[in-house]
């Protein structure tokens, strides 16, 4: 006998280690009847990998399912793809352009009534859009609150280059009801380059509704999480109803291989009990915007004032336990 305990080792069986792939901008993951649907920017089309446990997500089989025309306003750079569910049918929402260059970048959307949407027929159906207001216009998602339905977006003004947080109600999946409102734009000194992109909602278990978003440039090492707050039942078009918190939820840790953390989605664990995150980072300093990102996913739990706790980035390889029921 020593005279001590040795370290318990923990059972690999129960865990697992980030990053998830070895390339992934941009993820995201929506749930539908117990089959998690993962996907990530490629750039040149829209891939799904379906499973029943994020923690095996390298072996879910990858299933290209829309490549884009040869020519036309969304035929280069695929960007920022999310897959929702909406009256029955699927509905897949993602930047392109005609272009290489960034500045004709728009939202588009796709539509598929099959059940599994690794399967059927997607149909486009356009670009959505403030057609008053057709600027810039990228990483669009879907909020539904109080029985209305509502689309966010980072865009321009029309005026300069600095990437705003948008909102519009919709009057349909690929149709906007209103004309855009500005909800937040860069305003602190970590919200560098003048960008506020990926806006992404998360609800607490009394509903309160978060908005959280990326800032500062992939380019830079300086990527991070923001959050905002809506006022408790307040209209969300509103842009004094959103509060902006003054610090980031999450930065980079070098020492844990984690530089530009952000463009994030949510889910929750098979039973439903526990909150995640998925994001992308790079794993060392200055690979930027690339195909180097990777992604990640960690628990995150809620303060005594309903407010998320992510912590910083986990280091890469270290184990976390799975999502509970994995």
């Amino acid at each position: 006998m020593t005279g001590f305990c040795q370290p318990v080792k923990p059972d690999t069986a129960a865990t697992f280690t980030n990053p998830l792939l070895q390339s992934g901008p941009d993820p995201w993951v929506i749930q539908d009847g117990g089959v998690y649907y993962y996907m990530a920017t490629t750039g040149h089309n829209i891939t799904l990998r379906k499973t029943r446990a994020m923690s095996a997500l390298a072996a879910a089989p990858a299933t290209v399912v829309w490549t884009p025309p040869a020519k036309g306003p969304n035929a280069r750079d695929i960007w920022a793809p999310e897959l929702h569910r909406l009256d029955g049918k699927w509905y897949l929402y993602y930047t392109a352009g005609s272009s290489d260059s960034i500045h004709p970048q728009h939202t588009f959307v796709l539509e598929n009534t099959a059940a599994d949407p690794t399967t059927g027929t997607w149909v486009n159906k356009g670009q959505i859009r403030d057609t008053a207001a057709d600027h810039f216009a990228i990483d669009g998602t879907i909020f539904s609150y109080k029985g209305q339905r509502y689309f966010i977006w980072s865009g321009h003004n029309g005026k300069d280059n600095v990437q705003r947080l948008y909102i519009a109600r919709m009057k349909n999946p690929w149709t906007l009801a209103t004309r855009r409102v500005e909800i937040a734009a860069p305003r602190y000194a970590w919200e560098k380059n003048g960008i506020n992109e990926g806006p992404e909602i998360l609800l607490n278990r009394q509903q309160d509704v978060f908005l959280v978003f990326s800032v500062s440039g992939c380019w830079t090492d300086d990527y991070a999480l923001g959050l905002m707050r809506l006022k408790k039942n307040a209209d969300p078009m509103v842009a004094a109803n959103w509060t902006k918190m003054p610090e980031p939820i999450l930065t980079g840790k070098p020492e844990n291989g984690a530089f530009s953390p952000g463009h994030n989605g949510f889910f929750t664990s098979v039973n439903g009990k526990e909150d995640w995150i998925i994001y992308h980072a790079n794993s060392r300093a200055g690979q930027g915007c690339g195909g180097q990102r990777n992604p990640r996913m960690q628990r995150l739990t809620w303060d005594r004032n309903g407010l998320p706790v992510i912590g910083g980035p986990v280091k890469i390889g270290e184990p976390q336990h799975k999502p509970a029921g994995e």
